[in-house]
């Protein structure tokens, strides 16, 4: 009898957790990207493309003429996007990064915002598009050199949470910032860039986006 009591409970529960608020269903992590169409994506699809099921800005055959950006039709505010990174080209020169709370500048290629950086010296760095330009915060130079996996897939995360934004790359924290500038819009769209300079390529794959709770 009391195995019996204890198996109904324990199916009781399971089917509780089972039946999740809708509000809590929304929260959970959602795909960015579906790995094989640009659906919710706009931008310059000349420097973008979709290979091996991630998106591809760039080319390591030509030299980038200006910076290009695919932006999310979608606008978010207070989020967890987590995706895996992966840059190709000149080490020295090439450069790339996830913009977010970010908007386009009417008749222009830019864009303005946050931006979750990449490239040398800029890895794990919060710099600020078209804004401030300017890096906000970023890692030591010591720190990126024992945790970056050059020219390989490397495992970034962005938190924004009202005024406070953390970046994380392969599992260690390089930006924990506090914005003090209550002028900064905290919300917009999140687009990926391909940097002006030489021959190169930033790869974006696995991008997932969990909206927070207010």
């Amino acid at each position: 009898m009391m195995n019996r009591y204890l198996f109904l409970c324990v199916a009781l529960v399971l089917a509780a957790l089972s039946f999740l608020p809708l509000a809590e269903a929304q929260r959970q992590a959602a795909k960015l990207f579906d790995g094989k169409t640009f659906k919710g994506w706009e931008g310059n699809l000349k420097l973008f493309r979709i290979e091996q099921g991630a998106m591809v800005g760039g080319t390591l055959k030509v030299p980038i003429a200006r910076n290009e950006f695919l932006c999310t039709n979608a606008e978010y505010d207070d989020f967890e996007m987590r995706l895996k990174v992966k840059l190709l080209g000149d080490p020295a020169k090439a450069n790339a990064g996830i913009q977010f709370r970010t908007q386009r500048i009417p008749n222009h290629h830019e864009v303005i915002g946050y931006q979750a950086d990449m490239g040398q010296g800029y890895w794990g760095a919060l710099y600020d598009e078209s804004r401030r330009k300017k890096v906000l915060a970023g890692p030591a130079e010591e720190l990126l050199n024992r945790i970056l996996k050059r020219d390989d897939w490397n495992d970034y995360v962005i938190r924004a949470e009202g005024k406070h934004i953390r970046l994380t790359l392969n599992g260690v924290t390089t930006v924990d910032y506090t914005e003090p500038d209550d002028a900064i819009p905290q919300r917009g769209r999140i687009c990926v860039q391909i940097h002006a300079g030489p021959a190169s390529e930033a790869w974006y794959k696995d991008l997932t986006l969990q909206t927070l709770k207010k």
